[in-house]
Order: structure tokens, then sequence, then C-alpha cells
């Protein structure tokens, strides 16, 4: 469940093509990041760490273009200076999400993303929730990390490049 939501929130705050030139590149190399969702059953914190490159940022980004493409009716992205804001609204199994993320970067090196969510109806129990994603930048890869591999909080390596040459491509939306 804990994965679900952390690949979830990754790939669906990555921009569209369409944004990238605009969008914040971070610095390549091993990342630890925290996330807080009190309302979750599974605890309040969950750390994890990825190992990134500029080839898994970009993969990511086409990833989240077609999650969003398939479950999204709206998705849109506005800068104001380091901060990033969208506003959402998707489909997740037989609920609405509605959600708001503002990401604030602090240079190429860390980030904040606050996350609030409303769904219709509850989504697995929960009707609305509240998320933070702390993202900071430790050094080059190490521990044996190659770019795109990602290590939950409980210690499971899972290479996200793998996972994305796996999915699908996304069909264009019908209008």
């Amino acid at each position: 469940m804990r994965l679900t939501f952390l690949l979830l929130g990754t790939t669906l705050l990555f921009p569209s093509v369409a944004y990238l030139q605009d969008y914040p590149k971070l610095k390549a190399g091993q990342w630890e990041m925290t996330t807080n969702t009190p309302k979750a059953k599974e605890g309040a914190s969950v750390k994890a760490k990825v190992c990134l490159d500029d080839s898994v940022q970009q993969q990511m980004v086409g990833v989240g273009t077609g999650m969003r493409r398939e479950m999204c009716s709206k998705w849109d992205l506005k800068r104001e200076g380091a901060r990033y804001i969208t506003d959402s609204e998707c489909k997740l199994g037989e609920s609405k999400l509605t959600s708001r993320a503002v990401l604030t970067m602090q240079g190429d090196t860390g980030y904040k993303t606050e996350i609030s969510a409303a769904y219709d109806p509850p989504f697995m129990g929960m009707k609305d929730s509240m998320t933070t994603i702390e993202g900071k930048y430790t050094g080059p890869c190490r521990d044996g990390l190659q770019p795109g591999d990602l290590v939950t909080a409980e210690g499971h390596k899972i290479n996200i490049r793998s996972l994305a040459e796996r999915q699908p491509a996304a069909p264009p939306k019908q209008k």
C-alpha cells in the first residue's frame, strides 16, 4: 500500500512533456524522500531512497504523463517562483480524486511537496488526506544503487525504470 501511494504520488506529480522546460530538474544522484500521511493506516512517516539521473527523470515524466492522460480529466500546473502548483481531478478506482499539490524547490538539491486530496466516494476508507513529501539530495548514488533503483522503507529494492518499461503506453485521451 505504501509503495502504491509513493509511486502514484511520484508519477502524477511529474510534469507533462509540455511543461518540462519550466519544471525543475533534480540533481543526479541519491535522494532520500520522507513521506508523511497522518491519516494513512500504515503510519505517519515513510522513508525511501532513490538513485536518479536525467534519463530516469525523463522516463518518470513520460510515465506520469501517460497515467494522467488515462486517469485525470483535469491537471493544471502553474509556477510562482520556486513553487509549482498543480490542481487535478482524477479517477482512482471508483473514487474521484480532487487534489492540490504545492512543490517548493530548494535549488536542485531539495524540495517539499504538500498534497491535499479529497476522495468521493472515500478511497480505502479515506475521505480526504494531507501528504507531505520532503526530498533531499544526499550525494552520488551509493550502496550498490543504480539510476532508477528505489529502496522502500521496508528495504525492498525496485527499479522504477523497469516498471516504467513494463507500463503499456496510454492511448490518447478521447474528447
